[in-house]
């Protein structure tokens, strides 16, 4: 019986007509929005304002993929470099090739720009997007899988990835291996879960939930590294990602205990955003505008009450019926007042003497 392995996929990359539609910056895209979206959330629930996550990370995403790159081309410059070689695939960021140190390095300094722009401390706005970054990792590993590339040794196991691919070189690679994609991917998605749970624990804050992130994801990346069987520079018999592990992991865990004893605890909420004070302004102002027209339309709807009341029991002024001619009130007596026609003609009546008034016409 055949143990049912990991397929490859078919191919990694579909035509909308000319434009190539790629899995693998798929894979980045999505991780990007995860993180952003994970360390909104967190930012908001630390008392920052919601879209300075997204604000920031217009800086710190370029930078990533930059540092990322370079660390890439820098760190295995044999594979652009050199006879038979050809330099400008080192700018073929879609055929994979992101190291995660440059990354989380240049990241940092567009990072600590927006910061600054923002007015934001950068070791509050690291530990709030820590878990995504992990999240984003576990995501962009996918991209890995659809390339065919860095997978491990080779496996029996029956989870083991079954390759199909031919080499730049013409080397043809048939065979099941350890698929170091998923490791990696699922280790990134436990360290997210551990740093959340960790931030919830034990309040951390001023970079030490960042700290945390980057010691645990150097551990699992160790072991990655470790099986993997892509070309490398070795030195002492490690590859130079694990010897770069080590020494992350020894300076993320002296961080973690030193700023620990320093500054335990958590940033004030007041102090790490001044765009949620204006955000919180222009929503309390917002809510007195809703209050005063909600007072008005209710005071207005009370006032069209008792005028509807006040017509119905007949308070009012009467009405004209039938040709005949309105009374009227005189200052504040209810009774109508006389025509005004015989009231002239008693005073011209009055007015006459001798004949004319003993004789009226």
């Amino acid at each position: 019986m055949d143990i049912a392995y990991i397929p490859s996929p078919s191919r990694g990359v579909l035509h909308l007509g000319p434009i190539p539609l790629r899995a693998y910056a798929f894979c980045i895209i999505l991780g990007v929005v995860a993180a952003v979206w994970l360390g909104s959330k967190r930012w908001v629930a630390r008392g920052g304002a919601k879209h300075t996550v997204g604000d920031i990370a217009v800086w710190a995403v370029p930078f990533g993929l930059v540092g990322g790159r370079l660390y890439h081309v820098i760190t295995d410059h044999q594979l652009y470099f050199g006879e038979g070689k050809n330099p400008w695939n080192a700018f073929k960021i879609w055929e994979g090739g992101l190291g995660i140190w440059g990354a989380v390095a240049l990241g940092a300094v567009g990072a600590w720009i927006g910061c600054r722009r923002r007015g934001v401390p950068l070791p509050a706005y690291a530990d709030a997007i820590a878990p995504g970054i992990a999240l984003a990792q576990a995501m962009g590993r996918w991209g890995n899988y659809f390339n065919q590339e860095l997978y491990g040794r080779a496996t029996t196991l029956p989870w083991g990835l079954e390759i199909h691919k031919t080499l730049p070189d013409g080397e043809v690679v048939n065979g099941v291996f350890h698929p170091t994609f998923l490791y990696e991917s699922i280790w990134d998605v436990a360290v997210a879960l551990l740093v959340i749970w960790a931030d919830r624990r034990w309040k951390l804050g001023h970079g030490r939930a960042f700290a945390l992130y980057v010691a645990a994801y150097t551990v699992g990346r160790f072991w990655t590294e470790w099986l993997r069987i892509d070309e490398a520079h070795v030195y002492f018999g490690l590859r130079l990602n694990d010897w770069t592990s080590i020494v992350v992991f020894i300076g993320a865990v002296a961080y973690l205990v030193i700023v620990g004893k320093k500054r335990p605890g958590r940033e004030d909420p007041a102090s790490i955003d001044p765009a949620a004070h204006a955000e919180a302004e222009a929503a309390g102002e917002k809510a007195a505008g809703d209050r005063a027209a909600d007072e008005k339309a209710v005071a207005g709807k009370a006032l069209a009450g008792k005028a509807a009341a006040a017509k119905a029991k007949g308070e009012g002024p009467s009405e004209t019926v039938a040709g005949d001619k309105p009374s009227h009130i005189v200052d504040g007596d209810g009774g109508a007042e006389a025509d005004p026609q015989p009231a002239a003609a008693a005073s011209t009546a009055a007015e006459k003497t001798g004949k004319d008034a003993e004789n009226p016409i």
